[in-house]
């Protein structure tokens, strides 16, 4: 496993984690023994950085995360993400009050069974609250030794940059893939300009870019994948044409079209982490392997020509919740 320091003061941590969404059964019902089977091999593979959040669940995978960690704290570096709710009908909502952000501390704290989250992430800025008071309110969480280090998940360059004039901001964690690019424009070049790490999650296109779903009834009951517009109709129709250029640059390579994704994310972006999200040991040693494929500048290449930049069809994200993200 490689490790990488966290931008240019944080902690190192390995360059390719464990997402932890689909764990607390975003893409369906998860497997309770096969979700810590897959946490606890991810440890013996050298991967320490476990990425969860307190409203997947909600509540169900930081649970998760602090059984599988009890009695290897030294193994694992815990990210988690808050300040998105849910309430007990409707979508989740943000929720970034200081008092908020810090009950919701205690209460990870309390699932994950740790005394300290080594970097705990605003998931969303809220807009009716200034990214100021939130940070404000983490910073006081680090100041007292319940949190190591602050983390921004899918904001601005504008929104970045006022937060770090309040606290040192150890990681952005936003989603990139070859298929989802749209951090290259400004996002990953600022956060490299001001020695803040880069998260990538969904690197694998939320399982896309495995070449595993085919058909939209694939996705059952339960399955956030369902409502995504990259997954139904006319969309799916023209990315599965895509996924299937992948596929046959994968057979060129030598390895599945999940690890060549991972492997593309990884060459291109040596100073970056990705957090490949699966519930079962077989993926997660599937995605290890990314590590040992060599992909030369003509696979770079050919990938890039097949699937260029914005060649996806549909938004990534249902509209009500791409207003949430990036905003100044």
């Amino acid at each position: 496993m490689r490790n990488l320091q966290l931008g240019a003061n944080g902690p190192v941590a390995s360059a390719v984690g464990l997402g932890c969404m689909s764990i607390g059964g975003a893409y369906g019902v998860a497997d309770e023994d096969e979700a810590l089977a897959t946490i606890s091999r991810a440890l013996d593979l050298g991967v320490t950085m476990l990425d969860t959040a307190d409203f997947y669940g909600p509540g169900t995978s930081e649970t998760l995360v602090g059984r599988a960690v009890a009695g290897r704290r030294d193994d694992a570096f815990v990210a988690t993400k808050t300040g998105m709710r849910r309430g007990p009908s409707g979508p989740p909502y943000v929720d970034a009050t200081p008092e908020y952000l810090k009950q919701a501390c205690d209460a990870s704290l309390a699932r994950l069974g740790i005394d300290r989250i080594d970097l705990y992430y605003l998931a969303r800025v809220d807009p009716k609250v200034p990214v100021e008071e939130s940070v404000g309110a983490l910073a006081e969480l680090v100041a007292v030794g319940k949190v190591g280090a602050v983390g921004l998940s899918e904001v601005s360059v504008r929104t970045l940059k006022r937060a770090q004039a309040v606290h040192p901001i150890a990681a952005v964690q936003t989603e990139y893939s070859l298929w989802e690019r749209h951090v290259e424009d400004e996002i990953l070049p600022t956060t490299r300009d001001l020695g803040v790490g880069f998260v990538a999650y969904s690197p694998m296109g939320r399982g896309f870019l495995t070449g595993s779903i085919v058909a939209a009834d694939q996705l059952g009951q339960g399955d956030l994948r369902a409502n995504n517009p990259r997954f139904s109709g006319d969309n799916l129709t023209h990315n599965l044409q895509l996924v299937e250029k992948v596929r046959s640059i994968a057979a060129e390579v030598g390895c599945s079209p999940a690890q060549l994704a991972l492997a593309w994310l990884l060459a291109r972006n040596p100073d970056i982490f990705a957090i490949p999200g699966t519930k079962r040991v077989k993926y997660l040693e599937e995605n290890v392997a990314a590590l040992d494929i060599t992909v030369t500048a003509d696979v770079v290449q050919a990938l890039e020509a097949a699937l260029p930049k914005d060649a996806a069809a549909g938004t990534r994200y249902p509209e009500f919740l791409l207003r949430g993200l990036e905003q100044d």
